[in-house]
Order: structure tokens, then C-alpha cells, then sequence
């Protein structure tokens, strides 16, 4: 059966959304140009569009978007926070501005939607995998953003988030890949440490 008829008939899927980093934000856009220019000239190779995920949850029902952002200063009607950790060091977290926030939001907003490259990508219809993505959200890991405190091999961030509830959920994330040209800094970390809680 074709997934698009299963999609319908299930009211499932798991849809990703590449979204240009600092998509709508001078500051961010810029930092990220910086990082990536100072990464590509380390490791000798050209640079790369720099991407940050996001996701929509469909079950029967229901739909959610699951994304990483930073702490907002009001909530939006039925946002729903379900982790936060610390941006930069431990310290950094103890200000509300050098926090960031794992979000489940039922009916949400994904802001840059707009702006998504190669999106939505349809990753599976399944409903028992979406409804695991969904299980595993409050579970996620709250590493400092912007550090290996786990000893993945680079950075945790919100692409980590993604590729970890993927991972996490049985499907194989690590063969996702951004947009042609482009990079998702912290992806092949969510992959790893989901590595002992990934099911077949």
C-alpha cells in the first residue's frame, strides 16, 4: 500500500523539516555563517549550508511538533514544555537567557516553516513509531547545547534532540542527510547516544 494511502487511513506519519539556521534571526544566521566558516577552514573542506531540525508528529487524532528552541519569555496557548537544559556551561543555565527548551506542542507552530529546504520530509507513516517519537520526547537527554559533555564526538544541539528520538524510536537516522550542500552539526550525536536505547 502506497505510504501516502496508509498516511491517510492511519492518520500517522513523522514528517522532518530541514530549516536554514537562523532562519528569521539576523544573530543566529550570523553566528552560525562564523562557525561553520571557522569548521570548514579546520577540517579543509568547503563550507556548508548549516541546518536545524525539526519535527511533525501526526497519530490518530493529534498532531504535534517537536523542535529545541531557546527559552521563550511567554508561552504560547497549549505549548507544552517537557525539558530544558543549559546553553553554553552549566553556570550559563542558571539565566533564563542561556536556556534552552525541548517542546512537544500539540497543534504547533514550526516559525521558519516557511523557509524549510527539501520539507516535509516524510519519514515513516507507521503509528506505533510515532507514537514512541512522542513517548520519548520527556526522556530525552538535557546535555549543556553547544558542548560534548557526553562524549559523542561533537556538540549536543537540536538536530542531536531529533536524530536521538529517530534513533531512539527504531528508525534509521543515521542514514538521514540534509539538503544537498548542507550540514546538521550534532546529528551523528543524537544517533550515538541513542545507540544502547535503539530498537530493531
Amino acid at each position: 500500500m502506497p505510504a501516502a494511502v496508509r498516511s491517510l487511513r492511519t492518520g500517522a506519519a513523522i514528517d522532518l523539516f530541514w530549516l536554514p539556521l537562523g532562519a528569521g534571526g539576523r544573530s543566529v544566521r550570523l553566528n552560525g555563517v562564523l562557525f561553520e566558516a571557522v569548521s570548514a577552514r579546520l577540517e579543509r573542506r568547503p563550507r556548508c549550508e548549516l541546518y536545524h531540525t525539526a519535527l511533525e508528529v501526526r497519530v490518530p487524532g493529534a498532531r504535534f511538533v517537536i523542535e529545541m528552541t531557546p527559552i521563550r519569555s511567554i508561552d504560547a496557548i497549549g505549548r507544552e514544555v517537557v525539558a530544558v537544559g543549559a546553553v553554553g556551561t552549566r553556570w550559563f543555565g542558571r539565566f533564563r537567557i542561556f536556556r534552552y527548551e525541548v517542546l512537544r506542542w500539540r497543534d504547533g507552530l514550526i516559525p521558519d516553516a516557511a523557509e524549510a529546504v527539501d520539507s516535509p520530509r516524510r519519514i515513516t507513516d507507521d503509528p506505533e513509531i510515532a507514537q514512541r517519537v512522542l513517548d520519548l520526547v520527556p526522556l530525552v537527554p538535557t546535555p549543556v547545547w553547544g558542548r560534548d559533555e557526553l562524549g559523542a564526538g561533537e556538540m549536543w544541539n537540536s538536530n542531536s534532540l531529533i536524530s536521538w528520538l529517530l534513533a531512539g524510536a527504531g528508525l534509521d537516522a543515521a542514514s538521514i542527510a540534509p539538503p544537498t550542500g548542507g550540514r546538521a552539526p550534532g546529528w551523528q550525536v543524537g544517533v550515538v547516544v541513542a545507540g544502547p536505547r535503539a530498537t530493531a
